[in-house]
């Protein structure tokens, strides 16, 4: 008998043990894998607005101000059910008319565009008009818009305003630091100047509308107090399309030398605005001859 008692290796086992390592390698490459898909899905699906809320998670959404995604998607929902004639959704008007006050604008601009849903709602109506006031211009817009559909001519002024020039006022008295130069494209929220009210603070004038840089009338340098125009922005084609379309239905003849001005075609708007004033005025004009 042999004195050596170590056993044959096979030589399966190195490949089994590459095999499993191979294997243990793989598992945190399959993790990170799925990982990429999953979160990207959880995160979409988290705030995807077609995703059915149930009557509880609308109330509980509602009420949520810290998480504005979820009153959005709550209000999106409950705009499906209007458009639907349903009305079950009338057991929300008073969660709907408190946001009216929210201290969101974002928030304040969705209930505005939502009340428009059901012109029946006299509860909406008044809110609407409290709306009308607003300091944010995109929630005064689309407050006005809504009332149209309540045949309140009280919407009047604020429509005329969306085919003009906006004029911007600094918010404090203080010194121009730097602004952007004329016919700068303009998205909302986007930082126009900055103001030096002392040494040691400065203050970033932004856009509360998109649209263009039309009219720049402080140069850096100068001196501006509270409430001094800065600069003017042109409207936007979405914001002209809109007022357009709600003039068709409550413009006066006030209002066709603005309406005919866009009808002969204006630099930078897309051609459906050009028809779509031409029908506005139109339907102005016909009202007015029956009016006479």
């Amino acid at each position: 008998m042999s004195g050596n008692n170590s056993h044959p290796v096979s030589k399966a086992e190195p490949q089994e043990r590459q095999e499993q390592a191979r294997k243990r390698s793989t598992w945190p490459l399959i993790v990170v894998a799925v990982l990429f898909v999953v979160v990207p899905f959880l995160a979409w699906y988290g705030t995807w607005f077609g995703r059915d809320l149930s009557d509880e998670k609308i109330t509980e959404y509602l009420s949520d101000e810290q998480k504005p995604r979820h009153v959005q998607h709550a209000l999106a929902q409950i705009a499906a059910r209007l458009e639907k004639k349903d009305g079950s959704a009338r057991r929300w008007y008073p969660q709907i008319v408190a946001l009216s006050k929210s201290n969101v604008a974002e928030l304040r601009s969705n209930v505005a565009w939502l009340m428009g849903k059901d012109n029946q709602a006299e509860e909406f109506h008044s809110a609407l008009l409290g709306l009308l006031q607003d300091a944010e211009p995109l929630v005064q817009r689309n407050a006005a818009l809504s009332l149209v559909t309540f045949n309140d001519s009280k919407s009047l002024p604020v429509l005329r305003s969306m085919l003009q020039p906006y004029a911007l006022a600094a918010p404090i008295a203080g010194t121009v630091s730097s602004i952007l130069k004329e016919s700068t494209p303009i998205r909302h929220g986007m930082m126009l100047s900055r103001l030096k009210a002392n040494e040691n603070q400065f203050v970033e004038v932004r856009s509360p509308l998109p649209g263009e840089m039309s009219k720049v009338v402080v140069a850096e340098g100068a001196e501006v107090k509270a409430g001094d125009t800065m600069l003017f922005i042109s409207p936007d084609g979405e914001a002209v399309w809109e007022a357009l379309r709600a003039l068709y239905i409550m413009g006066q003849a006030e209002d066709l030398p603005a309406v005919e001005r866009y009808a002969q075609g204006v630099e930078g708007m897309p051609e459906k605005i050009k028809e779509q004033a031409a029908l506005t005025a139109k339907a102005i004009q016909g009202r007015s001859a029956k009016s006479q």
